[in-house]
């Protein structure tokens, strides 16, 4: 490593780093079965996602972090720093082989993750519409966390240790269970243009599942990391060498990227993925015939969206 980028590394701003944690109950209960290669159990799961939690927290003591929870239906924050409630805890109570911030980070957000595992089980797990509001209730908080920053930095007298919006450096990991839901393309297409002029890069790491098309997408248009789980026994180290370093160091590391990205979108008529479709006012038809397709991409305004044909 040159002087040039240890300088750079160490001149790197605070980290703020958002989680999404995908916890539809279904898609963990079958990640969890013996009959897979390697079963990974949502216990098993947080044990080791905390360490890499409590990891960014060490890196610098001024570190953000935010934890949201994508459920079937709804997305719910789990913990915040700039949130965080202070240490209640009877001194008597206090263990003296665990460091006490990080057991409270720990505590918090396994407590809220069983409350919220718990009321979802009546709930649909296939609704699909978790993941979406995940992505946008954390580029909410990013947007609030950089505000509260510009009020701090007008403020001189303002002792919130809160960093500057220039000086911090916000991306977004989700950690995904879950397929594709092709319902959701155009919402997750619009938070995905959220965040690229937010500049907030999206890592994507894929626990369990097939691959998914749009996160792929999603982690592409932000230059962010995709990764898909070989063996998901070693999540942690994962996690450690992927998404921990910062945005200074990726450019000397061997960083996960994607060669091949499928760029592929949903139908609107029918809500599924479709190879080839229309780009008439960005509607994608697969009932359009080869031919017609062609001429449409020849000449794109020779025909009207209203004039495409549909299948009966």
């Amino acid at each position: 490593m040159d002087t040039s980028t240890t300088a750079a590394a160490r001149e790197d701003p605070p980290a703020h780093l958002t989680l999404i944690v995908d916890l539809n109950p279904l898609q963990w209960q079958l990640s969890s079965q013996a009959s897979n290669d390697i079963p990974l159990s949502l216990s098993q799961f947080l044990a080791q996602l905390l360490i890499f939690v409590n990891a960014h927290l060490a890196a610098r003591d001024d570190n953000t972090l935010a934890v949201i929870g994508a459920l079937p239906g709804y997305s719910v924050m789990l913990y915040s720093t700039d949130d965080s409630q202070p240490d209640t805890e009877a001194p008597a109570r206090h263990q003296a082989n665990s460091f006490q911030p990080f057991r409270m980070v720990d505590g918090s957000i396994t407590s809220r993750i069983q409350e919220e595992m718990e009321k979802s089980t009546e709930l649909d797990s296939k609704n699909d519409r978790g993941l979406v509001g995940a992505i946008t209730k954390a580029l909410c908080h990013i947007n609030r966390v950089n505000l509260l920053s510009v009020a701090i930095t007008n403020n001189p007298e303002s002792t919130s240790a809160v960093a500057p919006p220039s000086s911090q450096s916000p991306r977004m990991l989700i950690l995904s269970v879950s397929p594709d839901a092709s319902t959701s393309y155009i919402p997750l297409m619009n938070s995905i243009f959220a965040a690229q002029k937010l500049k907030v890069k999206i890592d994507v790491c894929k626990v369990f599942g097939a691959d998914t098309v749009f996160l792929q997408q999603a982690a592409y248009l932000t230059s962010g990391s995709y990764l898909v789980l070989e063996r998901r026994d070693a999540l942690l180290q994962y996690l450690s060498m992927c998404f921990l370093p910062p945005a200074s160091l990726r450019k000397v590391l061997a960083t996960p990227s994607t060669d091949q990205v499928d760029f592929r979108a949903a139908c609107f008529c029918h809500k599924k993925v479709v190879d080839i479709g229309c780009d008439v006012m960005f509607n994608m038809r697969d009932s359009v015939p080869t031919s017609d397709v062609e001429e449409a991409w020849i000449q794109p305004s020779a025909r009207r969206a209203s004039q495409w044909p549909v299948k009966a």
